[in-house]
């Protein structure tokens, strides 16, 4: 849930500040796109170059950058970023935040965010216990603020108690959580199914079609990133995915069919992208067929339709989208399919717009919901058209 999020880490001054090297190497790791704020104290701890080194971005330690001559824009990074962590964020600093005060480029930034915000405190037994910093940190949630609780365990002072810093571990986890819960698609379930399949005529041949896939694990991707429980049931294909799902790779309908009536009944949303074929040769020869005779004459028997079958057993509560991709009198053919096989959305791509359907990176749709109102959209990158799907889904999503 972090890939491509913009996430401030703020580092004060504290001896847990060594953590905030591992906390940043392990956020990257997770594909955050990761800025440092440093404070003059917590400078006395650790290097902006380590940082700096870590995140691959400059760190940012005052508002004007006395050797560079630039001066950092506390609001312009109080926008850019989709989360503010501050780990360690000491005694001195939750004082701060709590009450208001604005004397370095952190609390400015804290001041000027409109995002999310975490604190990892990191002090001592005694500084934590104290009335005033157990009252800060009520003020701080009370603002709406998150604070990812000390650990108990040995201090730098020698005493044992509660006040070390959350490992860095525990944070990116705690983030990633809390992330996820709050994502519009969080404890749904979901099923794609992406790619062709593959019909086999002898060992050696098969029917296939065009389909890479490319849209298919666009939509599970941006469906997992919006915090479903995703499950992919894929065809034959190269592509792979870049959020955390389950996948399931088959060739045939028949395969695609039977790992779709094992996970449909327990999904809230199936969105069905794959290119699945109509026909499939009614005898595959067990040998190599060779080229002995003028004509080969294949006998074909429709498989089995797993968007019907899926529409027909669809619960109330259950969201059912399908696609139509068509070479002519587009519209009436993707608006019949929405009404006889029970669907909620059906989405529409046309093999005469140049750019859009199979193997290209782009794609043009017009979606259609259950009233026939119809949304259409321009030429764009599939991962893009994925979003407007998804977003169509969300509408009608409970």
């Amino acid at each position: 849930m972090l890939k491509n999020k913009n996430i401030i880490l703020g580092v004060c001054g504290s001896i847990a500040a060594y953590k905030s090297a591992f906390l940043v190497r392990l956020l990257v790791k997770a594909g955050a796109n990761v800025k440092v704020i440093l404070t003059s104290d917590g400078a006395n701890f650790i290097t902006p170059l380590t940082l700096a080194t870590l995140s691959k971005n400059p760190v940012y330690t005052q508002y004007f950058e006395e050797e560079t001559g630039v001066w950092s824009n506390h609001v312009e990074l109080g926008l850019w970023a989709d989360l503010l962590i501050i780990a360690p964020i000491s005694a001195n600093t939750l004082a701060k935040l709590a009450t208001g005060i604005c004397d370095n480029l952190l609390t400015a930034v804290y001041l000027s965010a409109k995002c999310p915000v975490y604190v990892a405190p990191a002090m001592d037994l005694d500084m934590w216990k104290h009335t005033t910093t157990q009252s800060n940190i009520d003020r701080l949630t009370s603002f709406g603020n998150t604070v990812i609780a000390p650990a108990d365990g040995e201090l730098a002072s020698g005493l044992w108690g509660k006040g070390r810093m959350a490992e860095p571990e525990e944070i990116v986890s705690f983030l990633d959580n809390a992330i996820k819960k709050s994502s519009p698609l969080f404890g749904k379930k979901v099923l794609v199914t992406a790619g062709p399949t593959y019909e086999a005529i002898d060992p050696v041949r098969f029917i296939g079609n065009h389909s890479s896939g490319k849209m298919g694990f666009a939509l599970a991707d941006e469906l997992a990133r919006l915090g479903a429980d995703v499950t992919l049931i894929a065809g034959p294909t190269t592509q792979k995915a870049t959020q955390n799902l389950k996948r399931i790779d088959v060739v045939s309908a028949q395969q695609m069919y039977d790992a779709c009536l094992s996970v449909f009944p327990e999904t809230d949303i199936t969105v069905m992208c794959a290119a699945v074929a109509d026909y499939r040769p009614k005898q595959v020869a067990t040998q190599k067929i060779k080229k002995q005779q003028s004509d080969l004459v294949l006998e074909l028997e429709k498989t089995t339709d797993i968007l019907a079958s899926l529409g027909s057993a669809k619960k109330a509560h259950q969201i059912l989208v399908g696609f139509a991709l068509e070479t002519n009198d587009e519209e009436n053919y993707a608006k019949s399919k929405l009404e006889k096989k029970n669907l909620d959305l059906v989405v529409l791509n046309s093999l005469n717009d140049k750019g859009a359907g199979f193997r290209s990176d782009t794609n043009k749709i017009t979606i259609f919901n259950k009233a026939l109102e119809r949304s259409v959209f321009e030429m764009k990158a599939k991962a893009d058209v994925a979003k407007d799907i998804c977003s169509a889904i969300l509408k009608i999503a409970k």
